[in-house]
């Protein structure tokens, strides 16, 4: 940090420096007969390499001032001044005036990304939230739609730091998947990691839903499908809260999937027990039983439906004798009550039962 901030304090104060000196008059008069050519000020500016920091700053400012429009002058000069600041605290003014040189070249540059993302990375640098949010977006509307790509990029890493605000990282993220909407399941993971549970659950299933939808990260529609059931099993309240209709979501899966469907039935039902709809979800795993064609989803199902009856009974015996009456109770006694509500089921006909 000390070393970018003493290349800064070179040269001093004295103005000695930036005068002409005997070996510049030769192209100093060559400039005074054709301002206008880059070759001369790209020699006269190369046949400095070796002067101060201030007397190559003042080269480049005088030879922009003459040739604005030239690409050349402008990413070397934003270049040489990008390695004097490099390292230095992210609130020091030097930054600021390369800020604002930034401003100046995009006058003219405003169609060449490269000025473009390298502005962008300064600002991010610099910890400018607002700003630098601001800038993406007049990138975006700057450049052509075929150099988008490059600009999204770094606008996701953007998103990704630290201190953005959840709502704008969303808003960003969701004007990212109108230009790439295959990158649905990018989006996804985001809000699972900021736990926006109800949206991620509407995208998963909007996903479902697209039957040309093909995923980037090679997983399978069945996959999807038992990820949307982990989240709406463990975050109902969210789900909810947006409006989904699950019932209609989980049976459209049912109906579509006729093996390794007892996740999507159990997933079903236990959606209605977190909601405290006890009467549904056991209806749903009576319908779930009499659905399956496999013993692996029948097992899976008559599994979770033990396990839903013997912890209805243990919390009612609880609420009604207490819990020392509860820790009495055999492990067999309460499969035994679970297993002769599932038995009643109908369309099983068990003949152990």
């Amino acid at each position: 940090m000390a070393g970018g901030e003493d290349a800064l304090s070179a040269g001093g104060n004295s103005l000695d420096d930036l005068m002409p000196s005997e070996d510049d008059l030769l192209y100093e008069e060559e400039l005074l007969r054709n301002p206008y050519s880059l070759k001369m000020w790209w020699r006269y500016i190369q046949a400095r390499a070796d002067a101060s920091e201030r007397r190559r700053h003042l080269l480049f400012e005088r030879a922009l001032r003459a040739l604005p429009g030239s690409y050349k002058l402008w990413a070397a000069y934003l270049s040489g001044r990008r390695l004097v600041v490099r390292g230095i605290s992210p609130r020091h003014p030097a930054l600021s005036a390369l800020a604002h040189t930034y401003e100046r070249a995009l006058v003219t540059m405003h169609k060449m990304p490269r000025i473009w993302l390298d502005y962008l990375q300064l600002l991010m640098d610099m910890k400018l939230i607002t700003q630098t949010r601001r800038t993406f977006d007049r990138a975006l509307a700057a450049l052509p739609i075929t150099q988008h790509d490059r600009v999204w990029v770094l606008y996701l890493r953007f998103l990704s730091q630290f201190g953005i605000p959840v709502e704008t990282a969303v808003r960003v993220y969701r004007r990212y998947l109108q230009l790439e909407p295959t990158h649905a399941e990018e989006f996804i993971a985001y809000l699972k990691s900021k736990e926006r549970w109800g949206e991620a659950a509407r995208r998963l299933a909007g996903v479902l839903n697209d039957d040309t939808f093909r995923s980037i990260e090679g997983k399978s529609k069945h996959q999807l499908w038992l990820e949307l059931c982990e989240l709406i099993t463990k975050h109902p309240a969210e789900v909810t809260a947006e409006s989904i209709d699950v019932d209609s979501i989980l049976r459209g899966g049912i109906r579509k999937y006729r093996d390794e469907v007892g996740r999507l039935w159990t997933a079903l039902a236990d959606f209605h027990i977190r909601r405290g709809a006890f009467e549904v979800a056991r209806d749903v795993y009576e319908e779930g039983l009499c659905a399956v064609s496999t013993v692996r989803d029948f097992g899976l199902i008559f599994d979770a439906l033990s396990h839903f009856e013997e912890s209805l009974l243990a919390a009612k015996l609880a609420a009604a004798a207490g819990k020392s009456i509860l820790t009495k109770l055999n492990d067999d006694v309460t499969f035994s009550v679970a297993l002769q509500h599932v038995c009643s089921v109908p369309c099983l006909g068990l003949r152990f039962c």
